[in-house]
């Protein structure tokens, strides 16, 4: 499951028109990123939930046909209903029998971890559920937890295990998560619901089978303007192994126009039908999207060009969004320098 409902309220403006798993990343939006992620570690089943401007990933999506996978959608109404209700709400498309587990990972992470290893580990240990976990200096404000040598959590939340040993630092939850279908049985029956202090607090507390998978394999989140294009610059500079990318990163795309006047500073990224005028620069780290404009003399430095949009003017550390309903573009601009 491919969890898609939040809100983005951190990226400002920008989630008034795109939801976040829609944000694009050098030529494809962060949840088909996923899809293609999921697709190479052999799942084909997958499902989205969906709540604000859901419409937008279900028509990127599609089946999934387009992207070898099969895609079924729960659409969630009214009250959002977080990570542990939009699973609870889904359970009948997820389980397909008592032993199958089930994958989830978060709409706005990229990443390049293995999750087949995952899986075999989750496997082995006869775990309810397996948690992956980074070494993260916040990861006391992220809602740390702690592991023992077995790698079983044994820190939670400010709470421990009795008679528990913790080996080795505090990790952070990435998102992404495997479980067996009997823990969705923790989850609460009605209303909003996060997964972390509903259904791992009872597999906490019950001392359960329940295991963290260390991982320092790429990971990035996206929940605000500066994580976004911070996440752009890792990627056009290769930080991260992508063999499951869609498409080439870094790349000028064949069909884009290209005016002879213009420079462009790798890494950076044009796509299909963009437009890069006269006298204009793009890059370093720069993306232009799918049918973007980038305006005659306009500059652009670690900034994106969202699809259908047009840039003008210098710019550097923002984001540039086409408002279809209004006729216009704007810019939003990063806060870090």
């Amino acid at each position: 499951m491919i969890l898609a409902a939040g809100f983005g309220t951190r990226l400002g403006p920008i989630t008034h028109y795109v939801p976040k798993p829609m944000l694009p990343m050098a030529g494809a939006p962060l949840v088909r990123w996923a899809v293609c992620w999921l697709r190479h570690h052999g799942i084909r089943e997958i499902v989205v939930n969906l709540h604000h401007l859901g419409e937008q990933i279900e028509a990127d999506l599609g089946d999934g046909s387009a992207l070898g996978v099969a895609i079924a959608y729960s659409r969630e109404a009214g009250t959002i209903l977080g990570t542990g209700g939009g699973l609870r709400q889904a359970r009948s498309l997820l389980v397909q029998d008592d032993q199958t587990p089930i994958v989830a990972v978060n709409g706005k992470i990229m990443l390049d971890l293995d999750l087949r290893a995952v899986l075999a580990r989750h496997t082995e240990r006869g775990a309810e559920a397996t948690m992956v976990l980074r070494d993260d200096p916040d990861a006391a404000r992220w809602g740390s937890l702690g592991l023992d040598g077995e790698g079983r959590v044994v820190e939670m939340l400010g709470r421990t295990r009795p008679g528990a040993t913790r080996v080795g630092p505090l990790r952070m939850f990435t998102g992404v998560q495997v479980f067996q279908p009997r823990f969705l049985d923790r989850l609460p029956p009605n209303g909003e619901a996060c997964v972390v202090r509903t259904a791992y607090r009872s597999l906490f507390d019950e001392g359960g089978a329940f295991f963290g998978h260390v991982s320092d394999a790429y990971w990035w989140e996206h929940s605000t303007v500066d994580r976004y294009l911070d996440g752009v610059r890792h990627v056009l500079a290769g930080r991260a192994r992508l063999p499951h990318a869609p498409h080439a990163v870094g790349r000028v795309a064949p069909s884009a126009r290209v005016d002879p006047s213009a420079v462009l500073v790798a890494p950076c990224h044009v796509g299909p039908g963009a437009v890069v005028e006269a006298r204009a620069r793009v890059g370093p780290y720069a993306v232009v999207e799918a049918g973007a404009t980038v305006g005659e003399g306009a500059a652009l430095e670690r900034a994106v060009v969202f699809p259908g949009a047009r840039a003008r003017g210098v710019l550097r550390r923002a984001v540039v969004v086409h408002d279809a309903a209004a006729g216009c573009d704007f810019a939003v601009f990063g806060g870090e320098p």
